[in-house]
C-alpha cells in the first residue's frame, strides 16, 4: 500500500512539473512576441490585437501562479497568436505609410 501511494505521488508530481515546463516554454515565447509587437509600435498601429495579447499573457501568469497550468498554457498560446497578428498588422501599416 505504501509503495503504491508513493508511486502515485511521484506520478502526480511529475505531471505537475510537466505542466509547469510546458507553460514556461509557451509563456516565454508569448512574452517575446508581445515585447516585439510593442517595440514595433503595435500599441498604436494594432491596438486591439496588442492589448488582447498583453491581457491574455497577464491572465496566463495569474493562472500559472495558481498552478492552473493547462489554462495558463492555453492563454499564453492565445497571447502569442494575437501578438503575432499585431506584428503582422503593424508591419503592413508601416509599409502602407508614404
Amino acid at each position: 500500500m505504501r509503495i503504491a501511494t508513493l508511486a502515485l505521488i511521484s506520478a502526480l508530481s511529475g505531471a505537475i512539473g510537466c505542466g509547469g515546463v510546458q507553460y514556461s516554454i509557451t509563456a516565454s515565447a508569448a512574452s517575446s512576441r508581445v515585447a516585439e509587437a510593442k517595440a514595433l509600435g503595435a500599441e498604436q498601429l494594432a491596438p486591439y490585437e496588442y492589448y488582447f495579447a498583453k491581457e491574455h499573457l497577464e491572465q496566463a501568469q495569474l493562472e500559472a501562479s495558481e498552478a492552473s497550468y493547462s489554462d495558463a498554457t492555453n492563454l499564453a498560446e492565445e497571447a502569442e497568436e494575437h501578438a503575432s497578428t499585431a506584428i503582422e498588422l503593424t508591419q503592413k501599416a508601416r509599409r502602407a505609410r508614404p
